[in-house]
C-alpha cells in the first residue's frame, strides 16, 4: 500500500464566514496531496500531461466528521488502495493537530488520453506506485 502524509495550513481564504473550512476546499487539498504522493513516487505529472496521459477524478465520496478551522494545520493521509487497469482508488483521511478526525474520502481516478477516453495505466507508472518503500 502506497501511503503519504501532506500538511496544509488553513487560511482565511479557505473558510466560510464562521471560520470553518468551506466543504469544497477539501477536494483541493486532496488534489494537492495526491499530486505530492505521485510525484514523490517518481510519477512526473507534468511529463505525463505533455505526453497526453491524464488522471481525472471519476468519483469522489466524502464524509465530513468535524470542522476544520481557520489557523488549523490539517494532516492529510493519502493511501493508494487499489490500482486497476485504467483506474486508481485513493483514500484520504484528514485530522487536525489535536488528532480529531475531520474528513474521510474515497476518490477514484481514471487514466485517460487527450480524447478523454480510458487508457491502460502504463507498466512504469504501475511499478512506481506499487514499489515497497
Amino acid at each position: 500500500m502506497t501511503r503519504d502524509i501532506f500538511r496544509v495550513k488553513v487560511y482565511y481564504e479557505d473558510t466560510d464566514c464562521g471560520g470553518v473550512v468551506y466543504y469544497a476546499n477539501y477536494l483541493r487539498y486532496f488534489e494537492r496531496a495526491r499530486t505530492e504522493l505521485l510525484e514523490a513516487r517518481g510519477v512526473n505529472m507534468k511529463g505525463l500531461m505533455n505526453e497526453g496521459v491524464f488522471f481525472v477524478v471519476a468519483e469522489a465520496s466524502l464524509k465530513y466528521r468535524a470542522p476544520g478551522r481557520y489557523g488549523d494545520i490539517l494532516i492529510i493521509e493519502t493511501v493508494i488502495d487499489r490500482i486497476g487497469p485504467a483506474s486508481i482508488t485513493v483514500t484520504h483521511r484528514v485530522i487536525n493537530g489535536e488528532g480529531a478526525r475531520i474528513v474521510d474520502a474515497v476518490v477514484k481516478l481514471g487514466c485517460v488520453g487527450r480524447d478523454m477516453k480510458p487508457l491502460k495505466i502504463r507498466h512504469d507508472i504501475m511499478k512506481k506506485l506499487t514499489a515497497e518503500d
